[in-house]
């Protein structure tokens, strides 16, 4: 039997995807376990395997549309299996004095499909569309098929939909408009015709400006900074990577300022559990291990893969995924696990040379770290005596409903005890 190719749900908020590419055509023979194209989320791009073996046919998953989560894209026919386009309705079935049932029997190709043959019905529809049809409150009659001789697939009821959705949207007024602001006409006139590029928002950027947007009206942010003395910090790091064990020439790990600070974040949110939390209207979630998320800059914008469980490992372990996490972050090959969740996150421009900066709370974290650069500065010693440190600067952006004032105090010095001590980072 045929085997239904469907656009799976590979993101936690997805509803619709694209297709960015497909790697095989219509006719081809696939494998299974071949991928057999690829799907971009507002994350990343995911590749999708096909199930089965056979041969590849009605491809209806257009590339670069937006398809429902759910929809069939394509059929994997077995070897030597009969393929035919189904055949138009007969008079006799259109009026009804053919039963469903028979219909089906007497033409394979609609049991291959799951093809409606309805009595009473004329529209030939898969019973998927047909389902999404009744949901979405659209008149089949009105929906264009693109399967075999127009039968009407849920990929073009998906589409019906969407673009429903879009001539149904009331203007945007509020925070909605800020957001969306930019691409009003009011916002071009301003600027003189021919002085500037339109470039259409990706994904990506759409679910940044979404996010960001409702995390800063929603949560009631609050910030604390301190600055941290690392020296100590630079000299055990020099030390650590010259005696970092080598194998065919290359030392096991590289460490980096942020792989250190990784760890004392989660140090210190593992020993301040009131505030390794998540708000919800419900309930506060107390996290059981610290999840930390490090904001990664890609190609449009930025994604924050996870280090699980980062309180308890070790600073050359942190390092070698954190390069690991980035580099597929970079290459759009992260799987969703990989950058959903987390317990807090850090974000670091140090290597920018920005001194200090705010970072904005992104759920369900309720708090965030931005880090800026080291810099030598001049300073006052115990002694009272005027000297100069390598200080870096830290700000914390908190969610004031889950963690207050006194305890974010406690969170960020335990973070910067540890920074200005890191051997403690080692025991």
């Amino acid at each position: 039997m045929a085997t239904e190719i469907i656009l799976p749900k590979v993101d936690m908020d997805m509803a619709t995807g694209k297709i960015s590419k497909w790697y095989f055509k219509e006719g081809d023979r696939v494998g299974k376990g071949d991928v057999l194209f690829e799907i971009e989320t507002d994350k990343a791009a995911m590749e999708i395997d096909s199930p089965a073996t056979g041969i590849l046919r009605n491809v209806t998953g257009e590339e670069g549309i937006d398809i429902a989560v759910g929809s069939a894209v394509a059929w994997v026919y077995e070897e030597g299996e009969e393929y035919q386009a189904a055949p138009e309705l007969s008079p006799t079935a259109a009026s009804g004095t053919v039963e469903a049932s028979d219909a089906t029997t007497a033409n394979p190709v609609a049991q291959n499909h799951n093809v409606s043959a309805d009595a009473g019905s004329a529209i030939r529809a898969t019973p998927l569309a047909r389902r999404l049809a009744r949901e979405g409150g659209i008149d089949l009659g009105s929906v264009a098929g693109t399967g075999p001789h127009g039968r009407i697939v849920s990929a073009d009821v998906s589409k019906a939909r969407i673009a429903e959705t879009t001539v149904a949207l009331p203007a945007p007024t509020g925070a909605e408009s800020i957001g969306q602001q930019g691409s009003s006409d009011a916002s071009l006139k301003p600027f003189p015709e021919g002085t500037f590029d339109l470039q259409p928002h990706t994904p990506m950027r759409r679910t940044i400006a979404r996010r960001l947007l409702e995390a800063k009206t929603t949560i009631p942010h609050f910030y604390l900074s301190v600055d941290c003395h690392i020296d100590a910090l630079l000299k055990l790091r020099a030390e650590l990577n010259a005696s970092a064990p080598v194998a065919d020439g290359t030392p096991k790990y590289k460490l980096s300022v942020n792989d250190m600070v990784i760890k004392a974040y989660a140090l210190a949110l593992g020993s301040t559990p009131d505030a390794n939390v998540s708000w919800t209207e419900e309930n506060v979630l107390r996290h059981h291990s610290v999840d930390v998320g490090v904001a990664v800059s890609v190609a449009g914008g930025l994604i924050t893969p996870i280090i699980r469980h980062a309180e308890s490992k070790t600073l050359s372990t942190i390092s070698n995924e954190m390069k690991d996490l980035a580099a597929r972050a970079r290459s759009g090959k992260l799987k969703p696990v990989e950058y959903q969740g987390g317990t807090g996150a850090i974000s670091n421009l140090g290597m920018f040379g920005v001194k200090e900066f705010a970072a904005i709370i992104n759920p369900p974290h309720s708090t965030i770290l931005a880090v800026g650069s080291g810099e030598k500065r001049p300073v006052v010693n115990a002694h009272g005596d005027l000297s100069s440190a390598t200080v870096m600067t830290v700000t914390l952006s908190t969610d004031h409903r889950a963690v207050d004032g006194a305890l974010g105090a406690e969170l960020i010095g335990k973070f910067r005890t540890l920074i200005e001590n890191p051997m403690s980072m080692l025991i």
